[in-house]
């Protein structure tokens, strides 16, 4: 178990390992659920993506060449890769 400190300004520093532990990176996002009992649960946020993030995924891509929709699917199957999103 880590113990924290928490700062006149309510802030609280998360050591290395535990931001390591839960896959959390500089930049990312963090959830955190009060719980009954005066507990909380911490976790990394999971990225949303949407239909609309998927416009212009493509562009300066093709150099106008049509795609394949195999083609499109890897091209969209990386793009969520890259953003931390997993394939359903």
């Amino acid at each position: 178990m880590s113990t924290l400190t928490v700062t006149a300004r309510g802030q609280v520093t998360f050591r290395k390992e535990v931001l390591q532990h839960l896959g959390i990176k500089p930049g990312d996002r963090i959830e955190l659920d009060l719980l009954p009992d005066g507990r909380a649960e911490l976790k990394a946020a999971q990225a949303k993506g949407s239909f609309r993030e998927l416009r212009g995924i493509l562009k300066g891509k093709t150099n106008g060449a049509r795609l394949s929709i195999e083609e499109i699917s890897d091209a969209i199957t990386d793009a969520g890769a890259a953003a931390g999103a997993s394939r359903a």
